[in-house]
């Protein structure tokens, strides 16, 4: 019976070990499989982590490659730079070329004898047409008017680096056709009297005054004219240009009060045309309209370099040339008037064609060309045009390059500035200066008095309306 008992128990306790060694051997195997897992888990974290960080890199390297810039080229032309100033030009959109690696600029440089004719024969082409051209103030309202330029307003809007604040109001504003910006201005000019100082001092004179008035001018040129020698004592160009600044100089105006009204045979009008022709022909203290002076290109300026005139009315554009060539000592005035003062404002300024598909290029360029520091500096730096930028600093470094030595002349005409006479017919710019130049030569020499030469202008400008 105890042997029984003891067997019993012995195999109960067999048993019992076994069992033991049994769940031990399963929780082994269990624990070693929740190892294996996270083993496995944290191997595949790993690898997706990887895939992920690849599949970002290689999001990053798409990312970079999309934003590269592509090639684009975009055709330029321009007529400012021509006479003198080609390899300044150059020297602006080489930089530019280097700031924007992306974007080739073909230019082109044409007199501006040929300018228009030339681009509106581009334009009519459609697909020979520049993508971004130059256009004064005075040509601006006939392309926009047409449709020929496309409307950057919501290009500059939606440019951050770019504040119109920064721009003189007047030349930004200058490219606004009916509420829409059509265009940039680059820079602008206008027009003063130069006066040869060696003359003035070889004849005792005391050099011209603010307060001139035309008599001033004239008593002075009677003075400094000898023909034999072919000195004269002013000359001043007659032509439309010269006419509707000289019309507004004695109070005239081609239109009258409300815009519409053509007044060009005003009395104001006939004693200013008068006037224009008196200094040749009653007074022969300017050349004969039929001399060289007048009847060859560049012709004026050149015999004013020479040191063959005493007192010149010429554009701002020509302080490089002058500072280069001219043979005598000269400074600057604001022209004198009759009943008030009156000078041009011209302005140049670069659009986009209306067709032009490359938008962002055109516009990049453009802005470059009006306020980068570098085509500003180039700019005063060369003496070419007034800059655009409203800084005060840059202004100071326009008037510390001189000669002139009166070079704050030049931003003084803007206080009697006086715009081309547009009119009601903006588009028709280009037949009415046909029509009122046409005239103007019948006068200029001799065929007609100055009084039937505006009468007839008249008459032909208001058929324009029809």
């Amino acid at each position: 019976m105890e042997a029984k008992t003891f067997v019993s128990k012995k195999r109960r306790g067999f048993i019992m070990a076994k069992r033991i060694f049994a769940l031990l051997l399963a929780l082994v195997m269990v624990t070693a499989l929740f190892a294996g897992c996270g083993k496995n888990e944290k191997a595949t974290t790993d690898n997706d982590k990887t895939a992920e960080e690849s599949k970002s890199d290689k999001s990053d390297t798409t990312d970079t490659q999309s934003k590269e810039p592509e090639p684009v080229t975009i055709k330029f032309i321009q007529n400012s730079a021509n006479g003198g100033r080609e390899d300044v030009l150059k020297s602006m959109i080489d930089n530019f070329q280097s700031k924007y690696p992306n974007i080739t600029v073909n230019y082109e440089i044409i007199a501006y004898s040929d300018y228009y004719t030339k681009l509106n024969t581009m334009l009519s082409a459609g697909t020979d047409a520049p993508d971004v051209f130059e256009v004064g103030y005075e040509n601006f309202a006939q392309y926009a008017a047409k449709g020929l330029l496309k409307d950057i307003t919501d290009i500059v809007a939606n440019d951050t680096d770019f504040k119109t604040e920064n721009m003189k109001k007047l030349a930004y504003d200058a490219y606004n056709y009916n509420g829409k910006q059509m265009g940039i201005c680059t820079d602008f000019t206008g027009c003063i009297m130069y006066y040869n100082k060696d003359l003035f001092d070889s004849k005792g004179l005391e050099y011209p005054n603010e307060n001139w008035t035309w008599e001033d001018e004239l008593e002075a040129a009677l003075k400094l004219t000898d023909a034999s020698k072919g000195i004269w004592g002013t000359v001043s160009p007659l032509q439309v240009y010269e006419f509707y600044k000289t019309i507004a100089q004695n109070g005239g105006s081609i239109w009258g009060a409300d815009g519409k009204t053509v007044t060009v045979n005003s009395k104001e009008c006939v004693e200013a045309l008068q006037w224009m022709l008196d200094k040749s022909y009653k007074y022969k203290v300017q050349p004969p309209f039929t001399s060289d002076i007048y009847t060859q290109p560049d012709a004026d300026w050149r015999a004013f370099e020479e040191g063959r005139i005493a007192m010149l009315r010429n554009g701002t554009w020509q302080f490089g040339v002058f500072e280069k060539n001219a043979k005598c000592n000269w400074d600057i005035i604001l022209e004198p008037g009759n009943t008030q003062k009156a000078h041009h404002f011209f302005s140049n300024g670069l659009v986009m064609y209306k067709g032009s598909k490359k938008d962002e290029a055109a516009w990049t360029f453009m802005k470059y060309m009006a306020i980068d520091p570098f085509v500003v500096n180039t700019r005063i730096e060369a003496n070419w045009n007034i800059p655009v930028l409203n800084d005060d600093d840059v202004m100071k470094a326009y008037y510390e390059k001189t000669p002139p030595e009166h070079k704050k002349v030049a931003t003084a005409l803007l206080d009697s500035l006086v715009l081309p006479p547009l009119g009601p017919i903006p588009e028709k710019w280009a037949e009415l200066q046909q029509v009122l130049g046409d005239e103007l030569e019948k006068a200029k020499y001799g065929k007609v008095t100055a009084q039937e030469a505006l009468d007839a202008a008249k008459e032909k400008i208001e058929k324009l309306f029809e």
